[in-house]
């Protein structure tokens, strides 16, 4: 009797330990993950750690982090954006047709205007048109990518405005830009979520909205603000895309809805809503630029950089999986 007691008991502590383990994973893993990735590039290549790589990591995942740091407002809500990538090629090309025509500061302020315009009509048509977000943002891809390709006839606009082009190409104490920009609003919108009002009602209508409308929170107006947010962010790397690259192609932001998403919930951010942070997704689009440094450095084919980061969003949407269900 006593023996299988103890046998029962045992059995118990194994389970407790395998849970406690599970949720270590579980709130660590993406750090672990970026840890590990970062001793296997070191080993692999003498050339990884040297600090100009390293800047150019940091530069190239600045305009998805950009992009990852509005898309985690609004998977933290349970919805998605689908559409950031093609709102990213409106703004580009309609900053930088301002830009040659109205200077900097008017080009910038197109840029972030057309993001946070089209990130508001995602919003309403979710919020008060009751159109999911699958589809709503799905639908705003195919017509932002439409405007793009429209307002410039398919033909790149070139951009010689070159205080702009220092905007994307110049250093602060030998840091691109970018890397400042990215920084700054990692900090600003981990404040946002994290020490403000508005910040707790986004996490409450993620993790139950009709207990956040009981309790008095403007459920439509929260869900509408982070898409603004997202479209907010947008035009920021638009304008970072633009000003590094000196063009604005209707094309040119195609693919960063998937890379962000990916920097989104590999950094932690549920999909079922109501958890996840900045922190995160900084982390998340860290990896994945370490990854992409990685395989460039050791000669593995661009091509089977997706492949690599797919494999990372299922194995993220796995495990988040697996923690709603408490296994």
């Amino acid at each position: 009797m006593s023996t299988t007691i103890n046998v029962a008991k045992n059995s118990q502590a194994a389970i407790a330990r395998l849970e406690r383990l599970g949720a270590i994973v579980r709130k660590y893993g993406p750090a672990i993950a970026l840890a590990l990735m970062i001793v296997v590039a070191t080993l692999s290549s003498d050339r990884f750690l040297q600090v100009q790589n390293l800047l150019n990591v940091l530069r190239q995942i600045s305009i998805v982090g950009v992009l990852g740091l509005g898309m985690t407002f609004v998977i933290i809500t349970a919805g998605i954006d689908l559409s950031v990538g093609a709102i990213l090629s409106v703004v580009v090309v309609y900053g930088a047709d301002a830009v040659q025509t109205q200077g900097v500061f008017i080009g910038i302020v197109v840029a972030l205007g057309m993001g946070a315009l089209l990130g508001l009509i995602n919003g309403i048509g979710i919020t008060l048109g009751k159109v999911q977000p699958f589809i709503m943002t799905l639908g705003m891809l195919a017509m932002a990518k439409g405007i793009a390709l429209l307002y410039t006839q398919g033909t790149p606009i070139v951009i010689t405005n070159q205080t702009f082009l220092a905007l994307g190409n110049g250093r602060v104490l030998g840091i691109p830009n970018p890397i400042l920009v990215f920084l700054s609003l990692v900090v600003v919108t981990w404040f946002v979520l994290r020490h403000t009002v508005f910040g707790r009602s986004v996490y409450a209508v993620g993790a139950n909205e009709e207990a956040a409308r009981l309790s008095g929170i403007s459920v439509g107006r929260v869900k509408t603000t982070v898409y603004v947010i997202s479209g907010l962010m947008a035009g920021v790397a638009g304008v970072l895309y633009a000003s590094q690259l000196g063009v604005g192609s209707p094309v040119s932001g195609d693919g960063y809805e998937l890379a962000a998403i990916a920097a989104t919930v590999v950094g932690g951010t549920s999909l079922f809503g109501g958890a996840g942070g900045v922190g995160g997704t900084f982390i998340g689009a860290a990896l994945l630029g370490v990854l992409s440094n990685f395989l460039n450095l050791t000669g593995v084919s661009p091509y089977a950089q997706n492949l690599f980061r797919g494999a990372l969003i299922i194995a993220a949407a796995l495990l988040q999986r697996k923690s709603a269900r408490g296994l």
